[in-house]
């Protein structure tokens, strides 16, 4: 069983960071976040409350304006010298279509200049692990939309990382699919001691997965409530039908609406 451990270390420490653009818009107010080690952390919130802008700061991918983001102890381009990696996950595959799945997992790796021997190793490991070994040789054409996400997770978990950051990565699939993904990202947590920043519009998705949810109200971007999930893991598909999860549905959903609400009144004010 994971559960969330308040004396864990700092993974991610986010302290009055903020997000202008160059034409004035606020897109983030400061937001003061810290994410403890081996957490899955959700970022909840209705259309431009930053949640995504927000995810790719910590990544490196954009620049705060303003503030302090250290991902354990260390700035975000220093990541390396805590010992540390990241991966991203986008909200679509973003695979090469003329290359197998064996090459695309393989990229960043590549990238890197990993040896070929080790590269292929490592790229085995990370197929297995989302069980699509035996279409290690395939074109992304060839594959469902959940095998190739499974390829895009894939390709983050090759390089080994202890942080996964995830952008609605399923937002796009069926629900059946969604489920069986959720499902299979909660065991890849817990069997690779991952800690998980995720982004959903979904508050089922969220209740399900999380340790702790981040709801997020928008113009200017910001952070609003925080819910703790108190359940054990692993969840299995009951959690899903049982009184403790409506309870958290219900609790979520009448958060977004108060932070949905929020943004209305921003937007005509």
């Amino acid at each position: 069983m994971k559960t969330d451990q308040p004396s864990a270390p700092a993974a991610i420490e986010i302290r009055g960071v903020q997000k202008t653009y160059p034409n004035g818009t606020v897109a983030l107010q400061p937001v003061d976040l810290t994410v403890r080690e081996g957490e899955f952390v959700t970022l909840l919130g209705p259309s431009g409350c930053g949640k995504s802008t927000l995810l790719k700061m910590v990544a490196g991918l954009l620049e705060p304006t303003s503030g302090r983001l250290n991902l354990w102890g260390q700035g975000v381009n220093q990541l390396d010298k805590s010992g540390h990696r990241l991966a991203f996950v986008f909200q679509a595959p973003t695979l090469m279509p003329w290359a197998t799945v064996q090459t695309n997992v393989r990229l960043p790796l590549d990238l890197a200049g990993v040896p070929r021997a080790e590269a292929d190793a490592r790229v085995a490991d990370a197929l297995a692990l989302v069980g699509l070994s035996r279409f290690a040789k395939a074109l992304p054409r060839a594959l469902s939309g959940g095998m190739q996400m499974r390829v895009s997770i894939a390709r983050g978990l090759v390089v080994e990382p202890t942080l996964l950051l995830m952008d609605e990565p399923f937002g796009a699939l069926d629900e059946i699919t969604r489920h069986k993904l959720d499902a299979d990202l909660l065991e890849l947590w817990q069997k690779k001691n991952l800690t998980v920043v995720f982004v959903t519009h979904s508050i089922h998705e969220s209740v399900f997965l999380s340790s702790r949810v981040v709801m997020m109200a928008a113009r200017p971007g910001r952070i609003v409530e925080e819910f703790a999930i108190d359940q054990p893991y692993p969840r299995t598909p009951d959690f899903m039908v049982s009184t403790e999860f409506s309870h958290y549905a219900k609790r979520l959903q009448d958060s977004l609406l108060r932070a949905s609400r929020d943004t209305t009144e921003e937007a005509r004010a």
